[in-house]
């Protein structure tokens, strides 16, 4: 079995995945009479206040991507999702109003309604996207419990003070604060607007807020609930903390986000588990992700940019060339959208699902040399290769089209394609025969390619059959 490979965002380096729980890792033929090691991984979720767009699409993706290849490798992934629904507010750094609230306003529901309705869209907006249901999706309000019971050991443990408008961290204490994004407590500055609203009683700017107390700028709170520290609601950080370690343990293998998490809210979490905890380190393997751009800016919610999946439905793109859109970049470049690259991923699908169809329809399966044999192992070891190198998609892609053009018997070349799509998600297997109507000028293209053959003009006509691939044809040649 090949190893996988990661990028480590905590110790900036490409390691080999061994996870905490050391165990049996097995073949497929073996698995039946053992049982494979559990791989643990969390996974930020939304804050359901407004609609999921493509650039958290390609995020959830890789996730998605991440434990797909886990799985080829023999492992049993616990996969657990979280939805925020109180709590966030609109700076990662405990400035100004709840997103939730912010929400509520604009769609005219109430806090509730508007975490449900949009919690049901992103989840919707997922399925189209092919992506796995996490194992465990958990909701921060279904959660609050464990939360007042992780702060009371922060707070036990020293690294935490009561303020008057809220229960905060004092970074100050955690000698390691800042580990993954590599600046000094001293050199950390929290950015923020001068009309933004923030915790006046922080000992240090990067302090942050465990509970936030239901008084001033939150006394009217539309979501609250009892604590030993007054009537409140719970930070943004401390949902992560409490439920993955509720269902994943004290420490565990894996946690994945986007780079901006990288400068504070997965150093909260880390900062806030370990002091709650005494364990180091409280996840193995941080994976975080690069931005999806749209015309070189991130697209974001803020900036008003961006795009959601039912504006690719809209538009008359399928879902899943999104999907085979985000394969194209490696996951930690930056990938930037635009509607023409759509487009040449929705001809890429299109032809991949006619290669599908049309090698499921061969009935026969031949018998296979030494030399056919040999070069199948080595396209399912390029893929395993490609894709347990840090989840090099783009790579995996390649070597599935080199697939598809070799001269390796049908039938095998679809099993092959079956067996990477189970890490891909195009659906390949799924993909059944609709009518197509072919243009017109596709057809003349094909009659003079036919044309050039008959005349023994093959080069012209190899010319004109790129040409025909190129709008999303695949030409299949019988002897002539």
């Amino acid at each position: 079995m090949v190893d996988i490979y990661l990028t480590n965002s905590l110790t900036r380096k490409k390691e080999k995945f061994v996870p905490l729980r050391q165990g049996l890792r097995l073949s497929s033929a073996e698995r039946p009479q053992g049982k494979p090691i559990e791989v643990d991984m969390y996974t930020c979720g939304i804050t359901a206040y407004d609609h999921a767009h493509i650039g958290h699409g390609r995020k959830y993706v890789n996730d998605d991507l991440l434990r797909r290849v886990l799985t080829m490798a023999g492992f049993k992934v616990k996969h657990v999702q979280n939805v925020t629904d109180v709590g966030h507010l609109v700076s990662d750094a405990d400035e100004g109003e709840d997103k939730l609230e912010k929400g509520a306003k604009k769609t005219g529901k109430t806090v509730w309604e508007t975490a449900e309705f949009f919690s049901k869209s992103f989840y919707d907006s997922m399925d189209k996207l092919n992506i796995l249901r996490p194992s465990i999706i958990c909701r921060a309000t279904e959660h609050i419990k464990e939360q007042i019971n992780l702060i009371e050991k922060i707070i036990a443990n020293g690294f935490a003070y009561d303020a008057a408008e809220a229960v905060y961290f004092d970074v100050a204490r955690f000698k390691n604060y800042g580990a993954l994004f590599g600046q000094k407590l001293e050199e950390k500055r929290v950015g923020v607007r001068e009309d933004v609203k923030r915790g006046e009683s922080k000992k240090h700017p990067a302090d942050f807020a465990l509970w936030f107390k239901r008084v001033g700028r939150f006394a009217d709170h539309t979501m609250h609930w009892g604590s030993p520290w007054g009537d409140g609601f719970p930070g943004w950080h401390i949902e992560c903390s409490a439920m993955s370690i509720k269902y994943l343990g004290e420490q565990f293998d894996i946690h994945t986000g986007g780079e901006d998490h990288l400068s504070i809210h997965h150093p909260n979490e880390i900062a806030q588990s370990e002091a709650a905890t005494g364990k180091s380190p409280f996840v193995k393997y941080w994976i975080h992700y690069a931005f999806l751009t749209i015309d070189g800016a991130k697209m974001s919610k803020s900036l008003g940019n961006y795009y959601t999946v039912e504006d690719v439905v809209k538009k008359g793109y399928d879902p899943l060339a999104l999907r085979y859109f985000y394969l194209t970049a490696h996951y930690k470049k930056p990938l930037n959208f635009t509607w023409e690259a759509l487009g040449g991923a929705q001809t890429a699908l299109n032809k991949l699902r006619v290669y599908a169809l049309s090698l499921k329809s061969e009935k026969e399966r031949t018998v296979l040399s030494e030399e056919k044999q040999k070069k199948i192992d080595e396209y399912r070891e390029s893929f395993l290769k490609a894709v347990s190198d840090d989840l090099n998609m783009p790579r995996a892609l390649a070597v599935v089209w080199g697939l598809l053009k070799s001269n390796i018997p049908s039938r095998d070349k679809y099993d092959l394609l079956i067996n990477f799509d189970e890490v891909l998600g195009l659906g390949l297997s799924t993909v059944s025969p609709i009518e197509v109507k072919i243009p017109p000028k596709i057809a003349s293209l094909m009659k003079e390619r036919n044309d050039l053959r008959k005349r023994g003009k093959f080069a012209d006509a190899d010319k004109i059959r790129l040409e025909i691939e190129k709008a999303g044809f695949v030409v299949r040649d019988t002897l002539v």
